[in-house]
């Protein structure tokens, strides 16, 4: 009996790439860089399987070059807007995703974030690597408690209360902006406020993105809602960058309308929108939420097993069709 043909488009860790090797006949990418996309076609054209990072875009073309023998696509992430979901059901390929695994590894950057930024760690790191001379003094880069301060999280799905708890011990209190109420239980755990977004925004001193990206999500927090924040506040967002209207931020932190910016994704990744860097007030990360050993491990496991479990005839852990 042939073995199921199973392409793996990105490098990932051993740990994945175990769990698939008894499966099938395996091609794994083995460069940081991207498979450039014709080579790509090429590989994927026959196989039954693919798992996919998100710099891996899943739309039609790709799905008529893997050929209609083609199974599922595994995501190697929590996030799938890599993924035209409407053309995987159009060719009966069941997409699945990795959340749950990488819940504490985005929440602890995200906290991260909302350290650096309020307390200009950033700042003060680019001049101590400058090697001009410096010394302390009291009103050195000074910046901002975030004891007895409000957090608003807009998005409180897992990711969201992992974050919440980390500011509660932190002295903060929650409020947060849903499509719908999280559980009793966890309210009370957590002492948040359920607001709309427009009365998030205006009274939170540190706002966090933490919801998924959609076209609903779009550009969610654009001059409008820089309007709407107070002239102290702070932005932090671990989700997707396309939930920020990257040059609004950019407007909105050099006229002062917000105070300082966190982020770990950006609209048109790697790319920043033109004069993001030269800010001091925004501390710029590389796209770090899920990067332990650990998670990324997890992740990769976690997709193969959904693979492995479709080729099987078995319905995946964690599918998004």
């Amino acid at each position: 009996m042939t073995q199921p043909r199973i392409i793996v488009a990105g490098r990932i860790p051993d740990a994945g790439l175990d769990v698939l090797r008894p499966h099938g006949n395996v091609w794994g990418w083995k460069h940081d860089e991207p498979i450039e996309i014709n080579e790509l076609y090429e590989r994927i054209a026959g196989a039954d399987a693919v798992l996919t990072l998100l710099t891996t875009k899943i739309d039609r073309s790709f799905l008529e070059a893997a050929g209609p023998q083609l199974k599922v696509v595994s995501n190697v992430a929590v996030g799938y807007n890599n993924i035209d979901v409407a053309e995987c059901r159009a060719h009966g390929v069941i997409a699945t995703n990795t959340p749950g695994v990488l819940t504490d590894a985005t929440a602890d950057i995200a906290m991260a974030l909302i350290l650096m930024s309020t307390r200009r760690l950033g700042e003060g790191e680019r001049i101590v690597r400058s090697g001009k001379p410096w010394q302390w003094g009291m009103f050195m880069l000074l910046g901002s408690a975030i004891q007895g301060r409000r957090l608003g999280i807009v998005g409180m799905g897992a990711i969201g209360q992992a974050l919440a708890r980390r500011a509660r011990a932190f002295g903060m209190s929650v409020a947060y902006s849903n499509r719908r109420a999280v559980s009793p239980e966890i309210e009370a755990e957590l002492d948040a406020e359920r607001l709309d977004l427009d009365e998030l925004l205006g009274t939170s001193d540190v706002v966090s993105i933490n919801c998924p990206y959609s076209a609903d999500t779009h550009h969610l927090i654009g001059p409008e809602q820089f309007e709407q924040m107070r002239s102290s506040a702070y932005l932090v967002n671990t989700a997707r960058g396309p939930i920020v209207d990257e040059a609004a931020l950019v407007r909105a932190l050099r006229s002062g309308e917000i105070a300082g910016a966190g982020l770990d994704v950006y609209e048109h990744e790697p790319q920043l929108a033109p004069g993001l860097a030269d800010l001091d007030n925004v501390v710029l990360i590389p796209h770090l939420g899920s990067a332990t050993i650990e998670t990324r491990a997890a992740m990769a496991t976690l997709a193969a097993r959904n693979t492995v479990a479709v080729l099987s005839g078995q319905p995946p852990l964690t599918p998004v069709t």
